[in-house]
């Protein structure tokens, strides 16, 4: 019989087109599977979708709140649907980055030092010594992120406008210089790693992120052997602290200039990585010998409850 998987996506967050690109391109290469497949733009009415669904598998494609932060697994297991990713606290933990950072620091995973602020406090004044880096303390894909640098004299003042909608609390992070190095995980097996380059400027925004040709991807990272099996072995410690299942994908900073002081610090764990034709677990489990379909696949099969 033909397993019925509903792919999530979409939702109210800030992230909703990403998620839509995430969850049709996976739909479509679970179709190619030979999977019964029913798209699902997920609303406030989600269960009772499901329950007229009635499908074997949610193959969870949200990206940011709602989706990604614990509600959407805690319905999917009151309602007994298995479902892909992370579960109920391991998605909570991940997506609320300053109780993520305690878990991360007490498993020996390195952090950079950080502060919560409230957005009109960082933008009154220095809340730590320039540079340093502001995000939201539970967001993705680089929404309401801000480099304050070294000759900026002033605090951000676009935390004060009206229409900001990333909330109303940062993590505010001293800024490590370096590479931006990201490590998935699969199951209990941590996959290479991405040296990820701007093509324009020097952070990995939302547009390097998802802009085709936004970001050079370097896979295998031409870092040392050691420091590439130490950050191998920390976004698997990472994965297990925070209890997460299926995929994740631990995003680090690496300080190798010739005047830097070799720094490496975790910067977050992501529970719900991107699934879109220029994202980076696609990408790494290439690398490691699954095609696009073989992954999806395999979230499947490894859905559950209870997770």
């Amino acid at each position: 019989m033909t397993q019925h998987v509903a792919v999530l996506m979409g939702g109210w967050s800030a992230e909703r087109d990403v998620s839509l690109s995430s969850g049709n391109g996976c739909a479509e290469a679970l179709e190619g599977k030979g999977y019964r497949v029913t798209r699902v733009d997920v609303g406030r009415d989600i269960a009772a979708v499901l329950a007229d669904l009635k499908p074997d598998v949610a193959f969870n494609a949200l990206h940011g709140r709602v989706g990604e932060d614990g509600t959407v697994q805690g319905i999917l297991e009151v309602m007994r649907i298995p479902y892909t990713h992370s579960g109920v606290l391991a998605s909570a933990l991940a997506m609320q980055k300053d109780k993520a950072k305690l878990i991360l620091a007490a498993a020996g995973v390195p952090v950079a030092h950080g502060i919560v602020v409230h957005r009109r406090d960082a933008a009154k004044r220095h809340v730590l010594p320039p540079p340093y880096v502001l995000k939201p303390v539970n967001e993705g894909s680089s929404f309401g992120v801000v480099i304050v640098r070294e000759d900026r004299t002033h605090p951000p003042q676009e935390l004060l406008r009206d229409d900001w909608a990333y909330g109303d609390y940062l993590l505010a992070e001293k800024f490590i210089a370096g590479r931006e190095l990201t490590c998935a995980v699969m199951g209990d097996k941590a996959l290479d790693i991405i040296d990820i380059r701007p093509a324009t400027g020097q952070f990995y925004d939302y547009d390097a992120k998802y802009a085709k040709g936004g970001s050079i991807h370097v896979l295998p990272a031409q870092i040392k052997p050691n420091i590439y099996q130490q950050v191998q072995q920390l976004a698997l410690t990472a994965h297990q602290a925070l209890g997460c299942r299926g995929v994740s994908r631990a995003d680090f900073r690496y300080d190798d200039r010739p005047e830097g002081r070799g720094e490496l610090v975790c910067l977050e764990v992501n529970t719900q990585p991107g699934m879109t034709a220029t994202s980076l677990v696609p990408e790494a489990a290439a690398y490691a010998g699954y095609s696009f379909g073989e992954l999806v696949q395999w979230m499947v099969k490894d859905a559950s409850c209870d997770r």
